[in-house]
């Protein structure tokens, strides 16, 4: 199993839930600002650390040779956790799955797999793993799930352009991703990129409460 922190939201009784997946070198304890920074006070998080060991951080999938076998690994061990959070009485319809780089990447690649339908998906600075294969594995409910996907412009590590060309291939397919260019490199843009974060995600709970 994936080791997490659980950080509860204020109001006790939510079972509002984001799932964050950090990038590569990175941890759970990277992302401990996420809850003050979005201020959603009725979300849970559950900070989530990647497989591998990393240079004192965890990588979802080995980058430099063949990506396959961790990105499968890793899809396997997040459909446990999405399962496990259903089990402890946090519905999936009800849960952000939100990833940065490598765990952009895995969003991504489970959101549009896992067989459950998630409040939202939101990715950031990261690629789509094989998006032709992606686009025959779709589950029952890929053509349901949302996705919000920001790209810098200035990404020195994973090319704007390509990015853009893999989005538009998942667009094309009827997949709904709401895509926005930042001038950044490869981080968050600050404030404004917070802010668009933060309202896909009351946009996005809103809208599952509502139906």
């Amino acid at each position: 199993m994936l080791s997490t922190e659980f950080h509860r939201a204020e109001d006790k009784n939510s079972k509002r839930l984001l799932v964050a997946l950090h990038g590569l070198g990175d941890s759970a304890a990277g992302y401990r600002w996420l809850p003050s920074l979005l201020g959603l006070p009725s979300v849970n998080y559950l900070l989530v650390n990647a497989p591998d060991s990393y240079y004192g951080g965890f990588s979802w999938y080995d980058f430099a040779d063949n990506p396959a076998p961790g990105v499968l690994r890793s899809r396997k061990l997040l459909f446990d956790l999405f399962d496990e959070q259903r089990t402890r009485g946090f519905p999936t319809e009800q849960t952000i799955l939100f990833g940065f780089s490598q765990g952009c990447l895995m969003t991504v690649d489970a959101g549009f797999r896992y067989p459950h339908l998630f409040a939202g998906l939101v990715g950031i600075s990261g690629y789509i793993f094989e998006p032709e294969k992606l686009l025959r594995e779709l589950s029952p409910v890929a053509a349901r799930q949302h996705l919000l996907f920001t790209h810098g412009t200035d990404d020195p590590l994973i090319p704007f352009a390509q990015v853009r060309e893999q989005v538009n291939l998942l667009k094309a397919a009827g997949l709904h991703i709401e895509w926005h260019e930042f001038v950044k490199a490869h981080t968050i843009a600050g404030e404004e990129e917070l802010e668009l974060i933060r309202n896909f995600i009351r946009a996005r709970f809103d809208k599952r409460e509502t139906r």
